[in-house]
């Protein structure tokens, strides 16, 4: 085990010593009261399988045979989610030929941020990863259940998941993903017409008719952000059946994968041999192998927030400097857009998710002794699935890269260090994805220009007024000011200016997409500015330096100045859009460095 690897996992545990000792005591609780229907009066269990069919009936009379729950974020909009729609009853035959059945216990929302973004919709986003979590606890809280399947696969969806059925941490649980749509335009074409967009030097028929290309069809979009993460997360964490993470939707493996996982939930219940319940599977070894894999792939910086919430629902407390201090270790072994020219397709075919676990467990970067829903160990995960005529069966992955360009060893990485920084300083604690911006970017000192949200520097932008050095300040887009939305409309103008070879950089308490680019930015600032956080006191000329050598976030103002100015205050909460309902979240959320989350106050 690699040193650092060991040391922050170590201190995790024993930052997490009560509130671990806490969490499983009340999945042990749960286990020993027994079977949920078992518990249920004859009354409340014909209730739970009243429409179910008649082969389903006479075999949920059978007290010792299994029930999968399955809880979904399927809708039409998502193109991630709409394959789901087939799900549930492949689900429900598999299960029925191992032995037992499965319910569609409940549906959670889930929004697309890619529709969302710049509209007031997205002050919604992250507040729905909680909303999705207690959805998921009430859709399992009829307690009649031996297992569970997750189906869910981007932003907000697959935390909020994770978040609630860790509240049934007793039940063995698999995340089902329906896998990326194929390939289509190319992101750097994609790219340059939302550069020329921006600029009005394309029209908005071009843009669409490019942004068109770049989504059509069924499956998650095919960079490298949230959404993708969360699927390299799930193998990182044992939660996948091994390799599900990218394989097409509505194909033979996809649907052959789906089958497997009401069968492998059903191996692995309470009773059997192999009873994994999901307690055991994230626990602070798995974890520290998720943040590995986001580190060493380059992935999104949305999961300083969501790992940190994940962790708090299975007592286990991670801090950014984990992040930090397992970044400066972790070699970046995956180039794949913003990071890098190609999608998570050409990641999929060049080794995947096989050929990195293989690096990180070789290199002693990653946990191999750990519980995972394919048995115990991580190296399960450096196989890969396939078809054998009709049978599912898996193989071992690549040892070797099949394409250096998107793929290379711990050995001959891309990057030194993984990532994402911590920066702090007077301004606060704030995280920096380096992975996308060239080394040249990582340090910007310049004038600050003070924007109160993404539309004011937008319209600055349009009418020809930041055409020369400065660090924006975008304030007041911190979880308690307006849910901190993603700011990821700010980086084409932003990038425009960079091209123009200005020194442009961005500090903010909000956030910016999984798909953050090449603009180096300050995120997450924290106290957010709403909170007291001294972004409320910046003015326009102050200089700020973002530093990400020295992971560092400064300004050149003393102190005994700044206190000395009228704190710049929130506009009152905006309505409409349903922001008008999230009122109580806005006000519970904890700082971003705690989560940013509403159900788990920082301690």
């Amino acid at each position: 085990m690699h040193p650092v690897t060991a040391e922050v996992t170590e201190r995790i545990v024993a930052r997490s010593l009560d509130s671990r000792a806490d969490y499983l005591a009340r999945m042990e609780a749960a286990r020993h009261a027994g079977t949920g229907r078992g518990k249920l009066s004859c009354a409340n269990w014909a209730h739970a399988f009243a429409a179910d069919s008649d082969g389903d009936k006479l075999r949920m009379r059978d007290p010792t045979a299994p029930n999968v729950a399955v809880v979904s974020a399927y809708n039409d909009m998502l193109s991630a989610h709409q394959p789901f729609e087939r799900f549930p009853e492949i689900i429900r035959r598999a299960a029925r030929e191992a032995g037992g059945t499965a319910q569609y216990a409940g549906g959670v929302p889930a929004m697309c941020d890619g529709v969302t973004q710049g509209r007031p919709g997205m002050e919604l986003s992250l507040f729905s990863r909680d909303v999705i979590a207690m959805a998921t606890a009430v859709a399992l809280t009829h307690d009649a259940f031996d297992a569970a399947l997750m189906l869910g696969v981007c932003d907000k969806i697959v935390p909020g998941l994770t978040m609630g059925a860790l509240s049934f941490g007793h039940l063995p649980t698999l995340f089902v993903p329906a896998g990326p749509m194929t390939s289509g335009l190319s992101n750097a074409e994609k790219a340059r017409v939302r550069g020329l967009y921006a600029q009005g030097k394309a029209t908005r028929e071009e843009l669409l008719d490019s942004e068109m290309k770049s989504y059509h069809g069924p499956g998650t979009c095919t960079f490298y952000g949230t959404a993708n993460s969360n699927q390299m997360m799930m193998e990182m964490m044992g939660l996948h059946l091994p390799g599900a993470a990218f394989v097409h939707p509505n194909t033979p493996l996809r649907d052959a994968l789906t089958a497997a996982a009401p069968r492998r939930a059903i191996e692995i219940r309470d009773g059997s041999n192999d009873y994994t319940p999901m307690s055991q599977v994230v626990d602070a070894k798995s974890l520290v192998n998720a943040l590995a894999g986001l580190l060493a792939t380059g992935g999104s910086t949305n999961h300083t927030l969501h790992l940190i919430a994940m962790g708090r629902a299975a007592g286990i407390r991670i801090t950014w400097e984990d992040f930090d201090d397992l970044s400066r270790v972790t070699p970046l072994i995956a180039k794949v857009y913003p990071n890098g020219s190609e999608d998570v397709n050409a990641f999929q075919a060049a080794g995947g998710m096989a050929f990195v676990i293989r690096q990180l467990l070789d290199a002693g970067l990653a946990h191999e002794d750990v519980v995972t829903v394919a048995g115990p160990g991580l190296r399960h995960y450096q196989r890969e699935p396939f078809l054998d005529g009709e049978a599912l069966v898996w193989r071992e992955g690549t040892a070797t890269s099949l394409n250096t360009e998107i793929l290379r060893p711990v050995s001959d990485p891309f990057q030194s260090e993984g990532g994402i920084r911590l920066l702090t300083g007077p301004l606060g604690r704030a995280v920096m994805k380096t992975s996308a911006v060239k080394p040249e970017h990582h340090v910007i000192e310049a004038p600050a220009i003070v924007f109160e949200d993404q539309d004011e520097l937008q319209a600055a932008f349009k009418r020809g007024e930041l055409d020369r050095d400065f660090i924006a300040v975008v304030r007041f887009q911190g979880p308690k000011a307006n849910g901190m939305p993603e700011l990821h409309n700010l980086t084409p103008p932003l990038g425009v200016l960079l091209d123009k070879g200005f020194k442009v950089a961005l500090v903010t308490d909000g956030r910016m997409s999984g798909a953050s680019g090449k603009v180096p930015a300050a995120i997450h600032v924290t106290p957010e500015a709403a909170d007291g956080g001294l972004l409320a006191y910046v003015q326009d000329g102050d200089v700020i330096r973002v530093d990400a050598n020295k992971g560092s976030l400064e300004i050149k103002v003393s102190p005994s100045v700044m206190m000395a100015r009228k704190a710049a205050t929130a506009r009152p909460s905006a309505t409409g859009y349903g922001r008008e309902l999230f009122g109580l979240m806005r006000r519970a959320a904890g700082p971003a460095d705690a989560g940013a989350c509403s159900l788990f106050q920082a301690a």
